[in-house]
């Protein structure tokens, strides 16, 4: 079975500020960009919701993606398996609960290896991937982020 590769960043201004998120799928010769900027949101949300994006947008189940992220907030979160952990506990005290359970749904259906990479280290796929990003986080087609801007519970687990 091939390897899917994704690779993946976030950005936000101020933190939280204006923000996006920038992935790149690659398979074969084969390769997607996505990207999307909110109008205010947090580094590490748009961090998962690039990792998010890009397993969403697989159209077949089941397959092998190695994931290529900056962000040791994600990538140890899933290797070390606290975010499974955090379920047991119903995210108490812990941040972004709503992109962790839609994260966990998508990555149930495929076999997924997290990967660090360093961040600014002249990485071309991270490298656009941040320029994605950014570029998001500063266009003029920006979205609300539901679950950070609208209150309640998801405003206790903000960044």
């Amino acid at each position: 079975m091939a390897i899917v590769e994704l690779y993946t960043d976030g950005s936000a201004r101020d933190n939280p500020g204006r923000g996006g998120y920038g992935a790149i799928l690659k398979y074969g010769n084969k390769e997607k960009e996505l990207y999307q900027g909110f109008r205010k949101t947090t580094n590490n949300r748009m961090e998962l919701l690039a990792v998010i994006v890009g397993l969403e947008s697989l159209t077949r189940e089941g397959l092998e993606v190695h994931v290529y992220s900056d962000s040791k907030y994600v990538v140890e979160a899933v290797n070390q398996k606290w975010v499974f952990g955090w379920v047991k506990k119903g995210f108490k005290n812990k941040k972004n609960p709503d992109l962790w359970m839609r994260f966990l749904d998508i990555y149930k259906k495929h076999h997924v290896k997290f990967h660090w990479i360093k961040g600014h280290n002249d990485h071309p796929y991270n490298e656009r991937c941040d320029l994605l990003a950014t570029e998001a986080a500063d266009s003029r087609n920006l979205l609300i982020d539901e679950g950070y801007e609208a209150g309640g519970e998801s405003k206790m687990f903000s960044d």
